[in-house]
């Protein structure tokens, strides 16, 4: 082992894959330029991505780049089939309890073992991470998965920067650097009205923690969220280091391995056989749940718009008690020509390939992320917490999308002529060269960023210095 992987660097992860990727991503990069990077999150999320990816097993050590990268997961403490599992706040707690213990023991072990960790990084919904680092003297940094106009929008509410939506007058506009977000339109666990303000509580307990870590990484790049960061640098030592997708050197080592849970259908070759920008991609991402009469109207909508279509509809998990969707009677039949239906896809690899053209999407970070730095326009459907904030950016600030569905709050429905509509304008037509054009820009941006000497590179370059000179190695 060279001398810059005695820098040990350990990743602890919320065990959810739209959690899990971004870190993985960072921690990929991380181990490509030198370092031993240990990535932690629960057995029960690691079982899943086990299965998902042959390239990952448990604590073997992968050499990546000119470091090294090991997976560890931790027992939760849980039966399988444990109530406490349904329920997020429960889960939480129980999470923090076991959690806090495997830390603590991972930094006492690798001392006595004279492999002591440099720096631990977290990303939100284990916000007690930054506590035990804190405790045991040992550097962190928090890898916010969100975006910077979110994290603003987070910062602001917890110090009473600018007024917020809430009991006494919960449709109240806020007031945030360049932009002005409607009561509809701020993270959503923020708003009185939420039905999950357990989510908003954690996310703010993660901003409350501020002071420990040495700094906040944030998968975005300047030129996105120049405004935001500006403001932001008053408070808080902040690096957009995104997209960390498109980060050449995490690409090159690591590429492989990915925090899927599920395995993915195999569609490439389908795609292939479909014509340049004539697929719409459809995908809500690992979690969102539409309601049964919402899948049925966005069927009726593909079938009447005549689009090609690769449509991912993910069963849920066991744990949601939820039953799987029922697509319209014929539909397959009918579509089977121009259209696919999946249970999981490669989305990095749809969104990169030739023959897509939209992406109708939850308006997940990750997703808007990996379609803005992949160049491809954007339908935007969000259902709760930072998805509706970033879907009015996508729409009204990046101009690369078309707002197509509402908040699980708005509860409207979205009906097959909306859908159909909505689908041939973003194919075809003056809108759809105009979201091509924007996310072309954007595109180039994020390429630039990422590439040598970009501000991206630059940010990632300083927070590697920066382990170097607090860590021990």
């Amino acid at each position: 082992m060279g001398s810059e992987a005695s820098f040990h660097v350990l990743m602890v992860s919320f065990p959810a894959q739209g959690h899990i990727n971004p870190l993985l991503r960072l921690g990929k990069f991380l181990a490509a330029q030198g370092l031993f990077v240990t990535f932690a999150t629960t057995e029960t999320a690691g079982k899943n991505m086990r299965t998902a990816n042959e390239n990952i097993t448990k604590k073997s050590v992968t050499p990546l780049g000119d470091g090294f990268l090991k997976f560890d997961f931790f027992d939760d403490g849980l039966a399988e089939d444990d109530p406490i599992r349904k329920n997020l706040s429960d889960f939480c707690a129980q999470l923090e309890v076991v959690g806090k213990k495997y830390v603590s023991e991972m930094i006492h072990f690798h001392v006595e073992s004279n492999q002591p960790i440099s720096c631990i990084i977290n990303n939100p919904f284990v916000p007690w991470v930054s506590d035990v680092a804190a405790e045991h003297k040992v550097p962190s940094a928090l890898l916010w998965i969100q975006s910077i106009a979110v994290f603003t929008a987070y910062f602001s509410y917890l110090h009473k920067l600018v007024p917020f939506p809430s009991d006494a007058d919960p449709f109240v506009d806020a007031l945030l650097p360049s932009i002005t977000l409607k009561y509809n339109e701020i993270p959503d666990f923020l708003h009185p009205f939420s039905p999950y303000p357990f989510l908003g509580t954690l996310i703010l307990e993660q901003i409350k923690k501020l002071s420990k870590p040495f700094c906040v990484l944030v998968d975005s790049f300047e030129e996105l969220e120049h405004e935001f960061i500006t403001y932001l640098s008053k408070f808080v030592n902040m690096r957009p280091v995104g997209p960390l997708l498109k980060n050449p050197k995490a690409i090159t080592a690591g590429g492989i391995i990915r925090g899927d849970f599920m395995k993915s259908d195999d569609c490439i070759e389908w795609l292939n056989s479909r014509e340049s920008k004539s697929v719409v991609y459809i995908s809500f991402g690992s979690i969102v749940y539409l309601p049964q009469e919402q899948v049925s109207e966005i069927a009726y909508g593909l079938a009447e718009s005549k689009v090609s279509f690769l449509w991912v509809v993910k069963p849920p998990s066991k744990e949601s008690g939820l039953q799987s969707h029922v697509l319209p009677d014929g539909f397959l039949d009918s579509t089977k020509d121009r259209g696919k239906v999946v249970q999981w896809s490669p989305q990095e690899e749809v969104l990169s390939h030739p023959s897509v053209a939209c992406f109708v999407t939850h308006c997940g970070w990750n997703s808007s992320m990996e379609a803005i730095s992949l160049g491809v326009p954007m339908l935007t459907f969000p259902a709760w917490g930072d998805q509706v904030t970033n879907a009015k950016f996508l729409v009204d600030v990046f101009g690369v999308g078309i707002r197509l569905g509402y908040s699980n709050a708005d509860n409207k429905l979205v009906t097959r002529e909306e859908v159909k509509k909505c689908l041939l304008e973003a194919i075809q037509g003056p809108k759809a060269e105009e979201l091509k054009e924007n996310v072309q820009k954007w595109k180039k941006a994020a390429m630039a960023a990422v590439a040598l000497g970009g501000s991206s590179d630059r940010h990632l370059a300083a927070f590697l210095d920066e382990i170097r000179n607090r860590g021990n190695p």
